[in-house]
Parts: structure tokens; C-alpha cells; sequence
């Protein structure tokens, strides 16, 4: 969508609709975070990349927003999973543009803040974490960005399905390094800190690996009813009836 135009109608049907789902997902627990206690990565983390691919990196940026803050004044979604979302939608939208350059720029500038935190950021406690947030890196700025924002619109589901996991994988370890920085601004104990990183270096790739496969498995099948629809076509190929 572009941000400079007013959205049609089925636009902010879509919005709402996807608003709502982001909220109800937010209650849904998939694993413990690791560090606050009574909080869970939840499936909202799935959704959030489908809803930047599908309204676009500003539009869907505001539907996790909106969904984020319902869940989150209703006690479903913590601060750094708030974060996270938000993160995770823009990156999947810019990808789905073609906006290599404003991905990548965002993911890196993430990825800076996080990793140099002072005191308490891995690059002065454990280095070794970071390995698999730079392979989300490598995926935006190698040719595979190209691939990913040329086959999500595909009719072939193979390449629509290689599309969306290399689309859904760096926004989801974007969303991961937006709510690990705003984790760092809650925490200040660096042995605590510490063990948190040494503890996910491990984990979070075997989690954002299963969530960007969850979300690839919901986006395939997705996208062919919503091409079927008057819905998809008038969200990408806008015509007359904005509001």
C-alpha cells in the first residue's frame, strides 16, 4: 500500500479484520520468555509478518500497533512482544515492496542498538548469540531478498512457499531483536543478562526457524483465497472507492 494515498474500502476491512486476529493471537502462548516471569512469546509473533506482507509496511505497521495495544492493556502481550510485532510487520512489508535498502537499514539499525546496548548487550557479555540474527542480515542484503519479494506473489505454490519463509525469517528475527532491546532497557543485571544470552543463542533460532515455517504454512494457502477474492485484488491493484 502506499503510504501517500487514501486506503479503499476493502483496505480497511482488511485492517480491522487482521487488527483483530493480532489481538486474539496475543492470548495464545506458544513458549515461555525466557527472564520475565508470567510472560510467553505468543502466536500474534506468527501473524504479524502475514499482516505486513498482506497490507504493507505502514498500513500493517499500524494494524500490529493497534492489535499490539489491545493485547497488551489486556494483559495479553508484554512489552517486549509489543515491540516485536511491530518490527517484525515493517520488515515483511519492505520486503514485499522491494524496499531492500529501508529493510536492511532497519534490521542493521536493530540489530546495532541491541547488540551494543551498553553494558548489557551481548557484543560485551557473549558475542556468540548473535550468529543466527546475522543470517536474517545476509538474507536482505544477498540476492535472496530479490527472490523473496519476487516469489510471494507467485502461483506456484514451491516458489510462493520460498518466498514467504525468506520473507517471514529476517522480520521474525527483526521482531526477536526489537523485543531482546527493549528487554535490555527492563534489565540492567549483566550476570543476569549473561546467562539470558548464552541460554537463547541456541533457542531463539530453533524458535523463529519453527515460527517462520508457521507463518509460511499460513501465508501459502492464504494468499490463493484471498486471490480469489475481490479483496486482494483491490488492496494491490487499487481502484476507485477510497475512503
Amino acid at each position: 500500500m502506499d503510504a501517500h494515498r487514501k486506503l479503499t474500502t476493502n483496505e480497511v476491512a482488511l485492517t480491522a479484520t487482521f487488527t483483530a486476529l493480532y489481538a486474539v493471537f496475543g492470548f495464545l502462548k506458544i513458549s515461555p520468555i525466557i527472564g520475565l516471569t508470567g510472560q510467553a512469546i505468543t502466536a500474534a509473533a506468527i501473524i504479524a509478518p502475514i499482516i505486513g506482507i498482506l497490507l504493507g509496511p505502514y498500513v500493517g505497521t499500524l494494524s500490529t500497533i493497534l492489535g499490539g495495544l489491545v493485547g497488551f492493556f489486556l494483559g495479553a502481550l508484554s512489552y517486549p512482544s509489543f515491540a516485536a510485532g511491530i518490527a517484525a510487520a515493517f520488515c515483511a512489508g519492505m520486503v514485499k515492496k522491494g524496499k531492500r535498502i529501508i529493510s536492511t537499514l532497519a534490521y542493521l539499525f536493530l540489530l546495532l542498538a541491541f547488540v551494543f546496548f551498553p553494558t548489557v548487550g551481548p557484543a560485551w557479555l557473549f558475542p556468540q548469540e548473535m550468529w543466527f540474527q546475522i543470517i536474517g542480515l545476509i538474507i536482505l542484503v544477498s540476492p535472496l531478498h530479490y527472490i523473496a519479494t519476487e516469489f510471494l506473489d507467485s502461483d506456484s505454490n514451491p516458489k510462493r512457499f520460498l518466498g514467504s519463509y525468506l520473507t517471514c525469517l529476517p522480520s521474525t528475527l527483526a521482531g526477536q531483536i526489537a523485543g531482546s532491546l527493549v528487554f535490555e532497557m527492563l534489565a540492567t543485571d549483566p550476570t543476569a543478562l549473561l546467562g539470558y544470552w548464552q541460554a537463547l543463542t541456541i533457542l531463539y533460532p530453533v524458535e523463529r526457524t519453527i515460527i517462520a515455517l508457521a507463518a509460511t504454512l499460513i501465508y501459502v494457502p492464504l494468499l490463493k483465497v484471498l486471490k480469489k477474492s475481490n479483496l486482494w485484488f483491490s488492496v494491490h491493484h487499487p481502484r476507485q472507492g477510497s475512503l
